[in-house]
């Protein structure tokens, strides 16, 4: 079927909600947006409505009733559905009924199949320990034996003092897990049994498994990530490089993305750094491979401080952070790669048309999380009325937001107080932060609660973080 043929549904809202619309529009691929009646004013709608018409939107009644999506696929002839991130993008059992049903649509994402082996974090490491790929030591398979436990737990903490670990320190967490749900931090063998129990009772109510993973907890480490893309088959996963995503809040939600991961030449590190970033593109690739990767995916690294890379886990689908290594990534020389319209692409079977010899790189690419919430707070939300959201226009930027510039905007309490993504470019590191850093000084947003108070945002966070990105 050519592309003309094709309808994408968008299960999704917000930013992602544009940018997978306007790559529709940009391969000629029909789409149709849902939307929920709290994001009735949202600018993803309105987009939706003047690139489609009315007959674009679809009202459901929530983003995760899998229903009610499938029933506004069937309604408007959709060929294929586009998760985006969160929501159901990794949820293999959704991707299965939507390719398996009796009027089957294409699954914009890897297949259900790969999801759901990769979705499972045990068996992720097991795959990767069986290929010679390096993971935070610990258990590979969910714990259900206290003694068991203790053994490994002991095992980790007498490894530590080895290693000179001054406060070693076990990471006790959900086998089923997720989203940084189920998981605490033990000190010392006196305190473990206590907190196995009460994770392994907390995996027990929350998730209905009562399995548990014990790994040793790294610290003072950034945090990598590599960026594949694959044709439909997996035969030929190529990478599109690697991002540093160590500015943090501290519940670890990423705040700032960094492409390449590490400045060889800006920095003298305790590791050969390039080393580091061609080791886990090798790893990443050597899974991808293995298990037929077959769309858009990031595979998650820790590296300690002496340049000891740990794989943490493979995000299946397309990530908010794409933009920053589509920004320093060229195809056959071109740049202004789109990493969402290459998922569209080859999730609707088209060939690759590019071989690894084809990607090149160039510059450094930064990208700001703009969010509405108190950074002095513990980064609580903060939701509002936006008044004012404006920036002046530059070659080096690009900007996604579903907040609409022409009229106020009230935040959804329903959903996260995302506002706006920036991803600006630079030739080197000095260059992008610069850009970076004035970016952040002319970007206007202005607004107040219902009691008056002013808008909080985590501008002041991101400007203060720049000035030492990608050191170590």
């Amino acid at each position: 079927m050519t592309r003309d043929k094709h309808k994408v549904l968008i299960a999704n809202r917000g930013e992602i909600a544009v940018r997978i619309m306007l790559a529709c529009v940009d391969l000629g691929v029909g789409f149709v947006c849902v939307y929920t009646k709290e994001d009735a004013e949202s600018g993803h709608v309105s987009l939706a409505r003047s690139l489609g018409g009315d007959e674009a939107l679809v009202r459901i009644h929530n983003y995760l009733d899998a229903g009610d999506i499938l029933s506004a696929a069937d309604a408007t002839g959709a060929t294929a559905i586009h998760p985006g991130y969160g929501f159901f993008s990794e949820n293999y059992r959704f991707a299965r009924r939507v390719v398996e049903r009796s009027r089957p649509m294409i699954f914009i994402g890897p297949s259900w199949r790969v999801i759901r082996d990769l979705g499972d974090k045990i068996n992720t490491k097991r795959l990767a320990r069986s290929l010679g790929v390096p993971t935070v030591p610990g258990s590979d398979r969910a714990i259900y034996d206290e003694m068991e436990a203790e053994t490994i737990a002991q095992q980790l903490f007498n490894f530590q003092e080895k290693q000179g670990v001054s406060r070693p320190m076990v990471l006790v967490k959900a086998s089923a897990g997720g989203g940084g749900m189920g998981i605490d931090e033990v000190h010392s063998m006196n305190r473990f049994r206590q907190t196995y129990r009460r994770i392994r009772n907390y995996s027990q109510r929350q998730f209905n498994d009562p399995g548990v993973l014990i790994e040793q907890r790294i610290f003072n480490y950034n945090h990598l990530e590599v960026q594949i893309v694959s044709a439909r088959g997996g035969l030929d996963p190529i990478h599109f490089g690697t991002r540093n995503c160590s500015v943090q809040s501290p519940g670890r939600q990423k705040r700032i993305e960094t492409a390449p991961g590490f400045c060889p030449e800006c920095f003298s590190y305790n590791f050969d750094a390039r080393k580091v970033m061609d080791d886990i593109v090798r790893h990443s690739l050597s899974i991808a491979r293995e298990i037929n990767y077959d769309n858009v995916g990031t595979w998650e690294w820790i590296v300690t401080p002496k340049g000891e890379p740990f794989l943490m886990e493979v995000n299946t689908r397309i990530q908010v952070e794409n933009g920053v290594s589509a920004a320093i990534s060229r195809i056959k020389g071109q740049g202004e790669v789109n990493l969402i319209r290459e998922q569209i692409r080859l999730g609707l079977g088209e060939e690759q048309g590019y071989t690894q010899a084809d990607v090149t790189f160039e510059g450094v690419g930064i990208e700001y999380r703009i969010i509405a919430e108190d950074t002095f707070n513990r980064f609580a939300p903060w939701t509002g009325r936006i008044e004012t959201i404006s920036w002046p226009d530059e070659p080096w930027l690009k900007m996604h937001t579903h907040v609409p510039q022409d009229r106020p905007y009230q935040i959804p309490t329903e959903y996260d107080p995302n506002l706006a993504l920036a991803i600006i470019w630079g030739k080197d590191l000095e260059e992008a932060k610069a850009r970076g850093l004035a970016f952040l000084d002319s970007f206007k947003l202005a607004g107040a609660d219902a009691q008056g108070t002013e808008l909080k945002s985590n501008i002041a966070f991101l400007r203060e973080k720049t000035k030492d990105l990608l050191e170590f």
